[in-house]
């Protein structure tokens, strides 16, 4: 069952555009660069919040994916609009379909 990373985030209101224009490139540079990345959300959330939901084909995937850290450009950009993280989680995707 694919892995889903969930992080709440806080941007400082004048920084969301520079936030929202990077996100292409953060996926760009996470589909090149990140194996088992399915697929991510960004949803605005209320008081200068956001959650990012990326879906991961495996749980050892995410954690490759986080020991790299922001180190191509488009990802560091996405990073580097972030004022500050609220909460990091990992869960499993559960797909009543298939129990």
């Amino acid at each position: 069952m694919p892995t889903i990373e969930l992080t709440r985030f806080r941007v400082e209101p004048d920084r969301a555009s520079e936030l929202l224009a990077a996100r292409p490139a953060m996926l760009a540079d996470f589909r090149a660069d990140r194996a088992g990345f399915l697929d991510a959300h960004l949803i605005q959330l209320p008081d200068d919040e956001w959650l990012d939901m990326v879906v991961w084909r495996s749980s050892e995937d995410f954690a490759a994916s986080r020991s790299k850290g922001a180190n191509l450009p488009g990802i560091a950009a996405f990073f580097g609009a972030i004022a500050e993280l609220v909460s990091s989680e990992e869960g499993t995707e559960f797909d009543i379909a298939e129990a």
